[in-house]
């Protein structure tokens, strides 16, 4: 096991409520594994993986909880020892590079940092990141340019060779493709799944199931800050409990059958106030008054390996 969350909480403080960004989330990340969490904007992916490299932003808090990598609390680590494991044990690609990427200063000198604050040599460093760009297929002399100077889909592989400088354990990819065009969406997952071949597990962000679909090996699903399924892929499509993932799953579009896209109706509920009971019952179609707006269903094991949190799991079958 290379990753395991037990029981995490991450709680906004703001002025208008205490916005409850997730709760009591729990899975695990084997090594050379790549997990997808999907769900709709707010449900809490980016939140718990901020949350695993502790760099949840204010007003936010970690309430409660355990992230374990490699037998470590990363919750109970001193910033020193953080300042070791990010970048190098575990790296992070954002949505936006933009936001990741100091705009006043040439990407080289960005790449060749993460390097050399880990106690490698300037030059040799400087070395290692032309490879580094020839890896993500950009030639070497991108090195003196500035963000603003490369298009979305190379500041993105910038990031992803600043995250490959030292072959990661986990890489945590925040919705890194949701900007880009879908050419370069499939080349930065290639690379993506490049880094997985060399043994990096995978904790990828995405609002599109079947982006997961094609490239990972489970898939995690989150509505308003619970994850309310998981298992694996197969698991997921062909026998999803959750009403929840049914409707994501047919809300992706098909070209090749007639008829519209079927949208979830209602919306997320507010954070500050959510639901009680099962925080998807005024969305269900299967809910029932008096349990399911009542009690809160358990997370469980139905079979192996796939985990829900459901009072009627796969109901819609009679």
């Amino acid at each position: 096991m290379l990753l395991e969350v037990k029981n995490l909480s991450i709680y906004y403080y703001t002025l208008t409520g205490v916005v409850k960004g997730a709760e009591g989330v729990s899975f695990s990340i084997d090594r050379g594994e790549w997990v997808t969490f999907v769900g709709e904007s707010g449900s809490g992916k980016s939140t718990v993986a901020h949350a695993i490299m502790n760099i949840v932003p204010s007003p936010g808090r970690i309430v409660s909880g355990e992230v374990v990598f490699q037998d470590r609390d990363l919750l109970k680590l001193s910033k020193e020892e953080l300042r070791e494991i990010r970048g190098k044990e575990i790296s992070m690609i954002f949505q936006d590079p933009m936001t990741s990427l100091d705009p006043l200063r040439k990407v080289g000198d960005q790449v060749i940092e993460v390097m050399t604050v880990h106690g490698i040599p300037e030059e040799e460093a400087r070395e290692r990141a032309k490879e580094l760009l020839e890896k993500v297929n950009l030639p070497p002399d991108r090195l003196d340019y500035y963000p603003h100077q490369l298009s979305g889909g190379q500041r993105q592989r910038i990031s992803i060779a600043m995250a490959m400088a030292f072959n990661p354990k986990l890489l945590i990819a925040d919705e890194p493709t949701t900007a880009l065009d879908v050419i370069v969406q499939d080349s930065i997952m290639d690379l993506i799944e490049a880094l997985k071949a060399e043994g990096t597990s995978i904790y990828f962000v995405t609002h599109d199931i079947s982006l997961a679909a094609e490239r990972s090996d489970k898939i995690a699903v989150m509505y308003a800050g619970k994850l309310v399924e998981f298992g694996t892929v197969e698991q997921i499509l062909e026998n999803p409990l959750h009403p929840y993932t049914k409707a994501l799953i047919e809300a992706v579009p098909d070209l090749w059958k007639e008829g519209k896209v079927r949208a979830i109706p209602g919306y997320p509920p507010d954070l500050r106030n959510p639901p009680s009971g099962c925080r998807f019952h005024p969305r269900c179609p299967l809910a029932k008054a008096g349990l399911c707006d009542a009690e809160e269903p358990e997370f469980e094991e139905v079979e192996k390996g796939h985990y829900v949190a459901c009072h009627f799991p796969g109901g819609w079958r009679g």
